[in-house]
């Protein structure tokens, strides 16, 4: 496994994890009703749903190189155009009515297991953000990397989980990021623009290729 693949599989994994989006604001609700230890219980049992997703998403990766570069460039398009599509909602994203993240449940831990495993836009975001980050690599991936790669992604989201849980804790950054929650969402769809634009240029030209 070369170092630029490792970096970019530890990268998907750290960016899957810390984009704005449902778990992020339960966390930062749990955070500031109970506190950093309910918000790391949450993010602890979120992490299940995370392993669970970004597992499949990689095996659905992996399986599609497998199979033949047709059938990841046609993943890198759709991977692509779905990134593309979450950028551009990130971006026209409005402000909240003033209302809260959902509060935790009575036990945080298990609450985290519930929300990461039946979140379901998880599956196709960890598709599209891993295939997006690992199409300039696809020619290195096989099954025999598999668990090299979940066990990289788990450190990289492992990592953004610290970061959350820091910020959860600290009032003053805490606070910064419920400011200035907007400007963030559209930052990230600024940047999975970025990716869904870096997913095609590498997919397109292979399926246009092919037929030619």
């Amino acid at each position: 496994m070369t170092s630029s693949l490792l970096l970019a599989v530890i990268a998907s994994g750290f960016i899957y994890a810390i984009t704005p989006g449902p778990g992020v604001l339960a966390v930062f609700g749990i955070g500031a009703a109970r506190g950093r230890q309910a918000g790391a219980g949450f993010l602890c049992g979120h992490m299940l749903g995370d392993v669970v997703w970004c597992s499949t998403a990689l095996i659905a990766i992996v399986g599609a190189r497998e199979i033949g570069s047709d059938a990841f460039n046609i993943l890198g398009v759709l991977s692509g155009l779905y990134l593309f599509w979450l950028g551009l909602r990130a971006i026209r994203s409005k402000p909240r009515d003033g209302d809260e993240p959902q509060g935790p449940a009575r036990n945080p831990f298990w609450h985290g297991i519930l929300f990461g495993l039946t979140n379901p836009k998880a599956y196709p975001v960890a598709v599209a953000t891993f295939t997006a980050l690992l199409s300039s690599r696809a020619e290195l991936l096989t099954w025999s990397m598999l668990p090299g790669l979940i066990a990289l992604s788990f450190l990289g989201g492992l990592g953004a989980y610290a970061i959350l849980i820091g910020i959860v804790g600290a009032r003053k950054v805490r606070n910064w990021y419920q400011r200035h929650e907007l400007a963030i969402t559209r930052v990230c769809g600024v940047m999975f623009i970025g990716f869904a634009i870096n997913a095609l240029l590498h997919a397109v030209p292979g399926l246009v290729g092919n037929k030619a």
